[in-house]
């Protein structure tokens, strides 16, 4: 794995290495960045943004936000394997000072925020795929008043995935790369 673009373009990150997690790949990664630089519809700039990375995993999306300007990224996850490839990801590119890294359960980060704590301006959701109880964490960032005003959260998801997502989320565009679905929503 590598970062794409920005201030560390090039600079190979590392992944973990069990079957429990599973990286971005770079070619969704590009498009999701092209996503939001082009579209008439989405209003946030990454440069200086908050990013939260919700089951960050590696961290190579919140990462790659750090790369290309953004002020601070949150990561969450739970998993201690992918938490030690996380925190060593982040010292390969000595970005400490833009990265806080919450060893938590997203449920959990996401419950016991209180409202307006945190103002992201783009939420990145990444959650493992067999996970179906994704709208409660949904229902939960819009409740708490987590998203900025012109944020957006990014939804990840397997291309046959079914679950029906709240009526309380405005779907701004659906992309289909691979195996990979990305959701664009506020």
């Amino acid at each position: 794995m590598r970062i794409i673009s920005g201030k560390f373009k090039g600079k190979k990150i590392i992944s973990s290495k069990d079957k429990a997690t599973r990286p971005l790949r770079d070619l969704v990664k590009e498009s999701i960045f092209n996503v939001i630089k082009h579209s008439n519809k989405i209003k946030i700039n990454i440069e200086k943004s908050v990013v939260l990375d919700l089951f960050s995993g590696s961290g190579s999306f919140g990462l790659e936000t750090i790369s290309r300007g953004a002020k601070k990224c949150l990561f969450v996850e739970n998993y201690s394997n992918a938490l030690e490839v996380l925190n060593k990801n982040i010292k390969i590119l000595k970005c400490e000072n833009n990265c806080s890294v919450n060893y938590l359960d997203c449920f959990s980060y996401i419950e016991n925020l209180q409202n307006n704590e945190i103002k992201s301006d783009l939420i990145f959701l990444d959650p493992p795929y067999k996970e179906k109880n994704i709208n409660v964490i949904i229902e939960k960032i819009l409740e708490k008043n987590i998203l900025s005003k012109n944020g957006i959260i990014l939804i990840h998801r397997h291309k046959k995935d079914d679950v029906k997502l709240t009526d309380k989320l405005n779907i701004i565009d659906l992309r289909m790369y691979g195996i990979s679905k990305i959701i664009f929503a506020n």
